[in-house]
């Protein structure tokens, strides 16, 4: 018997699904296009193919070593998400993780990211993965590829993860462990803008539950909107010190993220060593000072949230000082001499 066309199902597609492949094409074929302005020379493949192929100079690293991290930007996010404000997002995940293989002496050779939404907005998507993009391009390293996928349900309206992964390379004689790291030995400060990208749940819970501010609310404590203070890019340290590692004279770098100055800088200091951290030897930015006010905060739990106002740590031989000191002038970087090496055992002690 013959089936009546009327009781016959309307075929169900992906898109009745919530994932619309033709929209997504579309996004990924403007993706493709901000990808290919940051392409090098070892960038050896096309973007959509199953994987990134990149070739190593061989006549720059004669014995190269490849160096990998891979990370996140948290619940800045959020911040982001209630400024509808997506350019710069992007950057501070690559910067982030730019200087995190920075601090084992790695130049950045290529980047992925991972950008997954329920429903995906393509002007958002562009916007995000453009600000990737410019700072692939200011640190020199290619987004040779990422992905972008839709999941309906899993995320609320409007949100959105992102994550990145990035390789870079060192010759094998050039990286630094931190295994000579001496005492005497000098701890250099460089400027961080702001958060980074570390303290945001606390940061938010301070600014909007605690203090009941909005990302517009003007405070004077910091001489800024609170939305355009969280949203500062996290800083990348990589074009200032690629010269200056060539020079081989820093014996440890500590990039100042989760967890801050007192859970980061033991992880480069050797057995037997210890720093002595001087309190008030730089300038912490008024975000911080209002932070530990609004919350009474005590000073130990703000240095092991937040960077306090340093980005990235060096652990510099005194013999090297002058030299390097003068060197981050000439490059127009900021660094305040902030404490010294000590016997111990990989801990931080602060006076």
């Amino acid at each position: 018997m013959a089936k009546n066309p009327a009781s016959t199902p309307s075929p169900v597609t992906y898109a009745d699904a919530g994932v619309d492949i033709s929209r997504a094409n579309r996004t990924k074929q403007r993706i493709k296009y901000l990808a290919h302005k940051t392409f090098t020379r070892g960038v050896l493949s096309e973007i959509g193919g199953f994987g990134g192929l990149f070739a190593v100079d061989k006549a720059k690293y004669i014995d190269p070593v490849l160096v990998s991290s891979v990370d996140g930007v948290g619940t800045k996010l959020k911040v982001a998400f209630e400024m509808r404000l997506h350019s710069t997002i992007g950057g501070d995940l690559v910067n982030h993780c730019v200087n995190d293989i920075l601090v084992q002496g790695a130049a950045p050779l290529f980047f992925m990211d991972y950008l997954a939404t329920g429903k995906l907005e393509p002007p958002i998507a562009e916007q995000v993965v453009e600000g990737i993009a410019d700072a692939c391009k200011h640190n020199g390293c290619a987004l040779i590829g990422g992905e972008t996928a839709e999941m309906p349900g899993f995320y609320p309206d409007g949100e959105y993860d992102l994550a990145g992964f990035i390789v870079g390379v060192v010759n094998r004689e050039r990286i630094i462990t931190g295994k000579n790291v001496q005492i005497g030995d000098i701890i250099l400060g460089m400027p961080s803008n702001g958060l980074h990208t570390n303290g945001y749940s606390l940061a938010r819970k301070l600014l909007f539950e605690v203090a009941h501010y909005s990302p517009e609310t003007y405070v004077n404590e910091i001489r800024n909107k609170v939305g355009n203070e969280l949203m500062r890019t996290h800083k990348s340290y990589w074009p200032s010190l690629k010269k200056l590692l060539d020079a081989d004279c820093v014996s440890a770098l500590a990039h100042i993220t989760g967890g801050g100055i007192t859970e980061n800088l033991p992880r480069v200091l050797p057995r037997g060593t210890a720093a002595l951290i001087e309190l008030g030897s730089w300038p912490v930015l008024p975000i911080f000072e209002h932070l530990q006010q609004l919350g009474n905060v005590e000073q130990d739990e703000m240095l092991r949230t937040f960077n306090m106002g340093l980005g990235m740590l060096l652990v510099i031989p005194s013999a090297k000082f002058k030299k390097v000191h003068t060197f981050l002038e000439r490059v127009g970087e900021k660094a305040h001499t902030v404490g010294r090496i000590v016997k111990g055992e990989r801990k931080v002690m602060y006076s």
